[in-house]
């Protein structure tokens, strides 16, 4: 286990210093973990920021989509209706330019393309959809249609 020491496991790890602390892979070693390691970077990539994680909830007056994507601007993130009910969302963080001279000890944020699809209900109003940015959280909103109510007419009771 890569947590323990390194004079348990002879690998050269401190305990003491968290960025020299290699993380236990629970598949590690396994057959289908080389072929994830052979796969070209770009497909790394893409598929490391494939899972952005986006929170939607219905209010009685509209569809709300949030998505936190950290470091991104507006003009980095693409809002898109498609087929008149499919919501998408997508953009790309690009990686950090290397310096010749850098010496990097850790590279944890994902960098690449990110697509995210929606199929809405009959009652979104597509007509209608504002997206904001800020703080590094996209917002989307998708109001309700009214709904119609059937029109009722009072009948008076003869007797």
């Amino acid at each position: 286990m890569a947590l323990i020491p390194s004079f348990f496991t002879g690998r050269r790890s401190n305990v003491f210093d968290p960025f020299s602390l290699d993380l236990w892979d629970p598949f590690e070693g396994l057959p289908f973990s080389s072929a994830v390691a052979n796969l070209p970077s770009s497909s790394r990539e893409t598929t490391a920021v494939a899972n952005t994680r986006i929170d939607w909830r219905e209010t009685p007056e509209a569809h709300v989509f949030k998505a936190d994507l950290p470091g991104l601007k507006k003009e980095e993130v693409k809002v898109e209706v498609e087929d008149g009910r499919i919501l998408q969302i997508s953009g790309e963080r690009t990686k950090e330019q290397e310096e010749k001279t850098d010496t990097w000890h850790r590279l944890e944020r994902k960098s690449g393309k990110f697509l995210r699809r929606f199929r809405l209900p009959e009652n979104a109003n597509m007509d209608q959809v504002k997206a904001t940015m800020e703080n590094g959280v996209l917002t989307v909103v998708v109001p309700k249609e009214e709904e119609k109510r059937p029109e009722v007419k009072a009948i008076d009771i003869a007797g």
